[in-house]
């Protein structure tokens, strides 16, 4: 892991911006990370949270997988920053399953606002620190659509790699073990629905970019005005082989070679789960 780990920090030294990672070997439960314990922008990552919580909430009995929601005026939040469903005509009625799977794999904020609506921040707040997401604050619901990319980070909502490396890998420990699904106040089953979720990503340029056509990644992204972030558990074959949960900071919006910092941001995530996994598998 010593080996791998200074190849990482070496991808990132070589950028004008900061980049932190959290890495776990799932084959010999061995874990390291860089800059893993700094508090950065969470961006869209932070559902992953919501989806938990969610599950707890079926879990216990205040929500169901299969209950329905009507989408209309009240809660379609128009011009928001990501997703589909703003765009359609309101008035229409789908099932909570639909508006989990809707806020993950193509990152839809009105999906995002119906379910923390349903589930409120202090809960959200409240399962995160539950587990140990210590550096983890959710302050929206709705992130606001037009903020400057110097915003303070108590602004806007946040994390670590370390605290979203832990959440993956409980939900991946909870599908197949009670005790850990516990932990998350779930169960293994609900456990197993969020990583089906998490595989169906449809915003691929990040993590699975440079990976081996076909590999399954059950991941999250996140962009905002500074950073691009993404944070999964990377297959090899049908087996689980490493999670990565990787956050770029301060990228700006041009580097000084001309290059797009977009552009340059989601290429590390992407070289460095390409790394991860030759080094692996």
């Amino acid at each position: 892991m010593q080996e791998l780990t200074e190849r990482l920090n070496a991808m990132c030294d070589e950028l004008p911006f900061q980049t932190g990672w959290y890495l776990k070997d799932l084959k010999n439960q061995q874990d390291a990370n860089h800059l893993g314990d700094t508090i950065v922008p969470s961006a869209s990552t932070r559902k992953i949270a919501i989806l938990m919580t969610a599950m707890k909430w079926i879990h216990d009995g205040k929500l169901s997988l299969d209950q329905p929601i009507l989408i209309d005026e009240s809660n379609q939040y128009v011009e928001n920053a990501s997703g589909c469903l703003q765009y359609f005509r309101p008035g229409f009625t789908v099932q909570l399953y639909d508006v989990l799977t809707m806020m993950i794999i193509v990152s839809d904020n009105t999906s995002t606002g119906i379910v923390a609506n349903l589930l409120g921040l202090e809960a959200i707040n409240k399962f995160s620190e539950s587990i140990g997401m210590i550096g983890t604050t959710h302050r929206h619901k709705v992130p606001p659509l037009h903020w400057p990319a110097d915003h303070a980070l108590d602004f806007t909502n946040t994390t670590t790699p370390n605290d979203v490396g832990l959440l993956l890998d409980l939900i991946l420990q909870g599908s197949n073990d009670i005790t850990a699904a516990n932990k998350l106040g779930t169960t293994p089953e609900l456990c197993q629905v969020a990583i089906d979720i998490l595989l169906n990503q449809k915003l691929n340029n990040k993590l699975p970019a440079l990976l081996p056509r076909g590999t399954k990644v059950a991941h999250k992204t996140g962009t905002g005005s500074r950073n691009y972030n993404d944070a999964g558990i990377i297959f090899s074959g049908d087996e689980p082989l490493f999670i990565m949960a990787v956050y770029t900071e301060n990228v700006p919006h041009t580097l000084d070679d001309g290059r797009a910092g977009h552009a340059v941001g989601a290429d590390i995530v992407a070289r460095l789960s390409r790394e991860a996994y030759e080094y692996l598998v």
